[in-house]
């Protein structure tokens, strides 16, 4: 049966390196797109919209139900990247520190 201050010490050194993780994944910046590029979203990995760049071409269109379509479409391409980037980076991250008994490995 494995030790279970072990096992806590483990697991406690696991949560800080999970929150160390995550407040470096709400550093990140990740970008989205939409119209060819004339709309580019810029969100944090903590999924916080930090800026919207609209194209001086798109504005004097003056199409505006398109930029504000061209707008959420690029917001969401960046939310959906970001939200790529943190599930991937998690991932890796518990499965390189999980416990043996997470991970359903026999107890040793």
């Amino acid at each position: 049966m494995p030790d279970l201050g072990e096992w806590m010490a483990k697991a406690k050194e696991a949560q800080a390196k999970i929150a160390e993780l995550q407040r470096q994944l709400a550093a990140r910046r990740v970008e989205g797109t939409a119209g060819g590029g004339m709309v580019r979203a810029e969100v944090s990995g903590a999924l916080r919209v930090l800026r919207i760049e609209i194209e001086p071409e798109l504005l004097a269109s003056g199409d505006r139900e398109m930029v504000q379509d061209l707008a959420a479409a690029a917001v969401n391409a960046a939310l959906a990247n970001a939200q790529r980037i943190v599930q991937e980076e998690m991932q890796k991250a518990s499965s390189s520190f999980a416990l043996p008994m997470l991970r359903g490995d026999e107890p040793s």
